[in-house]
């Protein structure tokens, strides 16, 4: 779920080109990608195939933005797709792994996870169509990584086989695994706190910019 991504085109104009190209092929890989890893979670436990292939979908996210600016084939749906299938993936599977509570997540991290993101992206909008630039900041960044991270280790936390390889340091692991689940809350938290204080302050700058262009047509007007 990268709002790096999803922002860093902001003010970049969507090219006319067909849809077609090769990032918004990736984009729709990761997103098929993504009901593999769901289907995987749900009716099987291979969960080191489910890990691979997760990792995998979430690697892509580099791959079609990198592409798209490099050719220069930013699409309007590749705009649209790019940040909804960030969000699918990371809150689906952890949809998904909430009825396994051996691989640590809980409700109340999908809600907080998924809830930032809901809001986030509904007041990006807002300002997006006011013209107002609403770039990502580090902490948008360092959160995508570390739930890229975390669900990976949460996943592996529910296979014997490997919790089985790791013999004595399966202890280990899986207190690196709930530090990153506790790290997952924090920075998800805090991220949500910079972008929603940073957005308000922005909506405050535009009103007061849009009332003085009204002062200054009505003295014009007078």
């Amino acid at each position: 779920m990268s709002d790096a991504d999803s922002t860093q085109t902001t003010n970049k104009t969507a090219t006319h080109g067909s849809s077609w190209n090769l990032p918004n092929a990736i984009t729709f890989s990761r997103l098929i990608l993504s009901f593999v890893v769901f289907a995987l979670i749900d009716f099987t436990d291979w969960w080191i195939t489910t890990t691979a292939i997760f990792v995998i979908a979430v690697s892509t996210d580099f791959l079609d933005g990198y592409f798209a600016r490099k050719w220069n084939q930013i699409t309007v749906v590749g705009r649209i797709m790019d940040p909804f299938v960030d969000k699918v993936i990371v809150g689906g599977t952890l949809i998904f792994l909430i009825p396994h509570p051996d691989s640590g997540i809980c409700p109340w991290l999908t809600f907080i996870v998924i809830g930032r993101e809901m809001f986030i992206t509904g007041l990006r909008s807002v300002l997006e169509g006011h013209g107002v630039d609403f770039s990502a900041k580090w902490s948008g960044k360092v959160k995508m990584i570390v739930q890229s991270i975390t669900i990976p280790l949460a996943i592996l936390s529910l296979s014997p086989e490997f919790l089985g390889w790791l013999g004595g340091y399966d202890v280990s692991f899986i207190q690196v695994r709930n530090l990153f689940l506790y790290a997952t809350v924090g920075i998800t938290l805090y991220s949500g706190a910079e972008y929603t204080w940073r957005g308000f302050l922005l909506m405050k700058q535009q009103n007061i910019t849009t009332s003085s262009e009204d002062d200054s047509a009505s003295g014009q007007e007078s």
